[in-house]
């Protein structure tokens, strides 16, 4: 089974996730993307996060009738900082036979060698790097100093072109806060368990910028 796995706090999940999710299944010739909310991303400690039953629910919703994709609650049901390479580490062990293929985007890309144990990482999985359509191919001699010219070489093929999407986690929550539309950004089933729950409006949180396209697949 060729199984891609797309890390992130889908805070809340937009259309930009699932065309990566679709794009990298498709170019990579993937069985299957799960999609693997964390129970706290490592870069985004201290920044208040929707519960993560909520975000599992717009999960649900969100890929609801496509059977390529699923949901792993992993990270959820361990707790505390998601660290990727626990994530790949576990999931070799439930199922060796199984090929991983982590799901990044160029920034994170350039960010992978500060992660805990980035040389495990590409060793235990396949790394699908995503850029936008036009952009130059990621230079994977970032990752020189962990790991072979042979395994760098195997990651060659799995660079896919992402079609320009400006959209971003925090730009929904912004928008929710200051009473504006999110139609056709995220789901219609998102949006309306958005609004029905009231997520996103408490105007003590505050919002980061929007990230570049390439950086909204970051795990750690």
């Amino acid at each position: 089974m060729r199984l891609g796995l797309f890390g992130g706090t889908f805070d809340p999940i937009h259309y930009g996730h699932l065309l990566l999710a679709e794009t990298a299944r498709e170019e990579c010739r993937l069985d299957q993307v799960w999609f693997v909310p964390n129970s706290q991303a490592p870069h985004k400690q201290g920044r208040p996060i929707t519960d993560a039953q909520r975000r599992v629910e717009m999960l649900k919703l969100a890929i609801g009738g496509n059977s390529a994709f699923a949901i792993s609650t992993l990270e959820i049901d361990r707790g505390g900082v998601s660290y990727t390479v626990d994530t790949l580490a576990q999931l070799r062990a439930d199922e060796p036979t199984r090929e991983l293929f982590l799901i990044l985007g160029a920034d994170s890309l350039i960010d992978l060698p500060t992660w805990r144990e980035p040389a495990r990482i590409c060793e235990l999985a396949m790394l699908v790097i995503a850029r936008r359509t036009g952009a130059e191919r990621a230079r994977l001699d970032t990752l020189s100093e962990l790991v072979s010219r042979e395994r760098l070489a195997e990651f060659e093929p799995y660079q896919i072109e992402m079609p320009r999407v400006d959209l971003s986690a925090s730009m929904l929550r912004r928008r929710v806060s200051q009473g504006l539309s999110i139609r056709y950004r995220t789901p219609r089933a998102v949006e309306k368990f958005i609004e029905v729950a009231g997520l996103y409006r408490a105007p003590e949180l505050t919002f980061s910028p929007p990230a570049s396209p390439e950086s909204r697949t970051c795990g750690g």
